[in-house]
């Protein structure tokens, strides 16, 4: 869809035009009838409400960000899920509807979930991460099946040099510090690629893509896995690395902890760890990319004011500075 304009002929951000009415009026364009409930959920990158409906327990209704996928991209996404949810893997696909998953309204795509409640799990307890290592075992050995061919592919390429190409090219870095981001990002790019050669050629697969903690669901009958958006072809670490978090050591028996689920489902090449510390600086770039191509939109100055300050770059160059050294660095484990 076309951005729509303001009355001063300006872009306006590419949500304008979806209030209240137009939410409730799309939801009832596929023949679910609200009771005029209507609570907005914590999503940036789309619209996400919960509905409620005048029959049967309320709906999670995502609107999908013009522009950004495809059609055919959202709905490998949804065969995606539909397929693991078939092989009874915890995962939260999207209803289907007169026998359609994705919907228009309002120049607006749109799906409907059921709401799936849950809490953040306890990754400090062994028994979780093994628990979430079995889980994503099974997703990946089911990702591992088939490729996507409308989703890209999370690389060097398209997590670190376009987004640092785009970043350089349209004023977002103040100029006083642009010199020096872009010499400690080609370091960076540098060391990513020295790991990427030491993991060597590894398999790519349908992954998460996403996989921290706030995507993982707990409840008393164990974890289940939400919002598949992010999901794309890649090498399995990037579902893995996310859960691990403090000192080395501790990182060291977290993904240890993992792996005893993993392995129990998945086969796991151990040159992939060489890949743990590139992930993180590739999303580190990513992020800033990110956040500077959605800040058109309201709602990204208002939830992360601090971007884009002097701070804000000054801080991203230290924090690449420090992962061209873990770069350097051994592996979690001697591979």
């Amino acid at each position: 869809m076309d951005n729509p304009t303001s009355p001063d002929n300006t872009p306006a951000h590419p949500y304008a035009r979806l209030d209240p009415q137009a939410v409730l009026e799309a939801v009832e364009s596929v023949g679910l009838y609200c009771d005029g409930r209507l609570l907005a959920l914590n999503s940036y990158e789309n619209r996400v409400y919960q509905v409620g409906l005048e029959e049967g327990p309320p709906v999670v209704v995502k609107f999908y960000r013009p522009g950004r996928w495809s059609d055919e991209a959202i709905l490998e996404e949804h065969a995606f899920v539909s397929e693991l949810a078939e092989r009874e893997i915890p995962v939260v696909p999207a209803d289907v509807i007169d026998g359609r998953t994705l919907h228009s309204f309002g120049g607006y795509r749109f799906s409907v979930f059921p709401r799936r409640g849950g809490r953040a799990p306890e990754l400090g307890d062994p028994a979780t991460l093994e628990w979430i290592g079995r889980f994503i075992g099974r997703i990946h050995a089911v990702g591992a099946l088939h490729p996507f061919t409308a989703r890209p592919e999370l690389n060097q390429q398209t997590f670190g040099r376009e987004p640092f190409d785009w970043l350089r090219t349209h004023g977002f870095i103040p100029p006083e510090l642009a010199a020096t981001y872009a010499s400690v990002v080609e370091q960076a790019l540098i060391g990513v690629a020295r790991c990427y050669e030491r993991a060597g050629e590894l398999p790519l697969l349908r992954l998460h893509g996403d996989c921290h903690a706030g995507n993982v669901l707990w409840t008393p009958d164990g974890p289940h896995f939400v919002d598949f958006d992010d999901s794309r072809m890649g090498p399995a670490i990037q579902d893995l690395w996310m859960l691990l978090s403090g000192e080395r050591q501790e990182m060291v028996g977290q993904m240890a902890d993992v792996l005893a689920g993993y392995e129990d489902f998945c086969e796991f090449h151990p040159r992939q760890l060489y890949l743990v510390e590139a992930l993180r600086t590739l999303r580190l770039i990513h992020y800033s990319y990110w956040l500077a191509m959605r800040w058109i939109d309201p709602a990204f100055p208002a939830a992360f004011p601090w971007f884009n300050t002097q701070r804000y770059w000054q801080d991203r160059i230290l924090e690449l500075r420090e992962q061209v050294a873990l770069m350097d660095e051994p592996p979690l484990w001697q591979v």
